[in-house]
């Protein structure tokens, strides 16, 4: 049950949260900041009993395992990851609570679509009598400049088959080969497209790769990167420019955007710490362009020229739609602001997803 979904309920969705569960201190700390009336249970899941579930009598149920067993770079154990333990648990608690919750909304990565864990969750759903939906939906699909590919699965049960175990069938739309358009709030997603490899361009891009940044560029249904920043006046640039170690060693390899950019790429846990996969850094000095010639060069000089640096962890959490009134405890330091923001997802489009699932 991760606590930064609850933040979607600022969005319009009326609700009490009888419970947030989380072992990381880190954010544990940062939700009592945000929600100090909120029950916050450092716990993990499976050192909840049934009967501790069953006095809750929750209406809902939030989840987003940890990611780890399904990503494409990684091992992918699936259920034989220790860390799809509390995952597990709560799937074999399911069928025997005493009420079920009327709604279920799951959150992962790409790649867990096809796992052995979502197998098991869905007939749990079936068996128990859901009916569910699944997708793969990045923020760029409700106008953030921010590509966040996810998966998420949204179950519900209509009152009168609480405790029925029936059977249904689900739907799953994924990317392959798909585009559609945003034209109504029950079909309001478009998963991104595949990218193939060609030959090599200016920061290791290919020639499909810089055409994909063009279109997105030229999306006026996405807003621009600018509208997510904070006041130059109110941030210390230095704090965030990028050192030269580091701009000689990652130049071909960071992804650049420039204010009027409208995308981006994911932000990773390892944000501001690593450059390469962990996301975009902006340029800052938008009249400077810089050839690949010159880069080889004079390479220090000429990128010192584009005063690249992070984005802060206030634009992250922007470009996630935390909303304002958001804020981190003064003693969190900024890594691990961008760790736990790296953790999350983002809040605009669960709110969506939740408002599409309690329609």
């Amino acid at each position: 049950l991760e606590p930064f979904q609850i933040f979607s309920f600022h969005y319009g969705i009326p609700a009490q949260v009888v419970a947030a569960i989380d072992i990381n201190t880190t954010a544990n700390q940062v939700y009592r900041h945000n929600f100090p009336d909120t029950p916050l249970w450092n716990k993990t899941i499976e050192g909840i009993s049934l009967d501790d579930f069953n006095k809750l009598s929750f209406d809902m149920i939030l989840m987003s395992p940890p990611c780890q067993p399904f990503t494409r770079i990684g091992r992918q154990g699936d259920v034989q990851d220790p860390r799809t333990k509390s995952f597990l648990y709560i799937l074999d608690l399911l069928p025997r609570l005493s009420r079920l919750p009327r709604f279920f909304l799951l959150e992962n990565v790409k790649g867990f679509e096809t796992s052995s864990a979502r197998d098991l969750m869905v007939q749990t759903l079936k068996d128990c009598g859901y009916t569910f939906e699944e997708i793969m939906v990045s923020p760029t699909s409700v106008g953030i400049p921010n590509s966040r590919l996810r998966y998420y699965l949204l179950a519900k049960i209509s009152p009168e088959n609480v405790g029925i175990q029936t059977s249904s069938e689900s739907q799953i739309l994924r990317k392959e080969g798909r585009k559609q358009n945003v034209i109504s709030e029950n079909n309001w997603w478009r998963p991104e497209e595949e990218i193939q490899r060609g030959r090599i361009l200016y920061k290791l891009e290919t020639t499909t790769d810089a055409q994909r940044k063009e279109n997105q560029n030229n999306d006026l249904s996405v807003r621009q990167i600018q509208d997510y920043l904070e006041p130059q006046s109110e941030i210390n640039m230095e704090l965030y420019l990028l050192p030269p170690k580091t701009l000689l060693r990652y130049a071909l390899l960071m992804d650049i955007v420039q204010p009027t950019c409208r995308r981006s790429t994911c932000f990773t846990k390892g944000y501001g710490w690593y450059v390469e996969g962990t996301g975009s850094v902006l340029q800052c000095s938008e009249e400077t362009e810089v050839s690949l010639t010159e880069l080889l060069n004079e390479p220090i000089p000429r990128l010192l020229k584009l005063k690249l640096r992070y984005f802060t962890p206030r634009e992250v959490a922007n470009l996630m739609g935390f909303p304002q009134s958001f804020s981190f405890p003064a003693q969190v330091p900024t890594k691990q602001q961008y760790k736990v923001l790296g953790n999350s997802l983002n809040v605009v489009v669960v709110a969506k997803l939740l408002r599409q699932l309690v329609s």
